[in-house]
């Protein structure tokens, strides 16, 4: 039988599980792949069903053209959940009379957890019927990064497997194979959070590098204590188009110069590529850097209560300021 599973990076638990489950001819009519996106999930689904069906359709799979292979994603509108009449007209009719050319038929999620919320059960509820009594050969693959969204009872009926967040030289190796230049490679690994496909959003336009520039202008500004650059950075920063991700970028960095201040080496820390900048700003102290990282986690419930996004920042970075 064919192995596609070489081409998953990084999930040696998830490989070896499945692949011990197909050796034994065990594998389970329903499964459940959690873990954050973009670490390889709906490729170990789809290896799954290729190693079961044969290298023969490995093209037709890949094409999406193997009618023992069907992915259903969430809509594209409004919430995107899965309505429970596309439920009942494609999925289930499909899950009935399937497998139609081979012995098996796997029907793959890649985000059940926003088709299936539980707050939207209709369709979930309707998915758990034929997830209880599953037709022999056909096997369901949800994919989630929040499985507790999912019903109890759906989760009850799936065999759990965990996917861990990238490695950073593997980070690092994808956004090499995709051309990203070496001067952004370091900030986007750095933000990504172990899941490539942040990576790559982070890597496009040179975002990540950006952000790290960000970091550095405001540390530079509160060092400072010039008012007119704080408030220029309290108004860029309220603007931002992606204020959560630039406010997490911030925390990386104080938290660099925190570890930094305190000893660590530069392969300890998410900016390790930046390192002799971290390094310069880490005679500020381990325990000034350690304060103005938890000021900054603790900006988003400011935010919530004040409707002025441009004043709630304008007194933060006065009051780190004047640490």
């Amino acid at each position: 039988m064919s192995d596609a599973f070489d081409s998953v990076r990084a999930q040696p638990h998830a490989v070896a599980v499945l692949r011990r489950a197909i050796a034994d001819d065990r594998v389970a009519s329903g499964y459940l792949f959690e873990g954050p996106s973009g670490v390889g999930k709906e490729r170990t689904a789809v290896a799954l069903a290729k190693t079961m069906l044969g290298e023969a359709t490995h093209a037709r799979i890949d094409k999406g053209a193997h009618p023992d292979v069907r992915i259903f994603r969430p809509r594209d509108e409004g919430a995107r959940n899965f309505p429970v009449d596309r439920l009942r007209e494609e999925v289930l009719p499909y899950a009935e009379f399937a497998p139609f050319e081979a012995k098996h038929a796997f029907v793959i999620f890649p985000e059940a957890d926003v088709s299936f919320p539980e707050n939207h059960p209709e369709a979930a509820n309707a998915l758990l019927k034929t997830l209880e009594e599953p037709k022999r050969g056909v096997h369901f693959v949800l994919l989630a990064a929040r499985p507790d969204r999912l019903l109890p009872t759906i989760r009850s009926r799936v065999q759990r497997l965990r996917f861990e967040r990238l490695p950073i030289a593997e980070l690092e190796a994808i956004l090499r194979e995709a051309g990203i230049a070496e001067a952004t490679i370091g900030p986007a690994v750095a933000l990504a959070d172990g899941r490539a496909d942040r990576a790559l959003a982070l890597a496009a336009d040179g975002l990540a590098e950006r952000l790290l520039d960000l970091a550095l202008r405001i540390d530079e500004a509160v060092s400072a204590r010039r008012t007119a650059p704080l408030l220029d950075l309290a108004d860029e920063l309220a603007k931002h188009d992606d204020l959560p991700l630039a406010l997490e970028s911030v925390v990386l960095f104080y938290r660099d110069v925190a570890a930094a201040a305190a000893g660590l080496p530069d392969e300890a820390l998410r900016f390790r590529h930046a390192a002799p900048a971290i390094s310069a700003r880490a005679k500020q102290g381990a325990h000034l850097a350690s304060e103005r990282a938890a000021l900054w986690l603790a900006l988003p419930e400011a935010l919530e209560a004040n409707a002025n996004k441009a004043i709630a920042l304008d007194a933060l970075l006065h009051r780190l300021a004047s640490l």
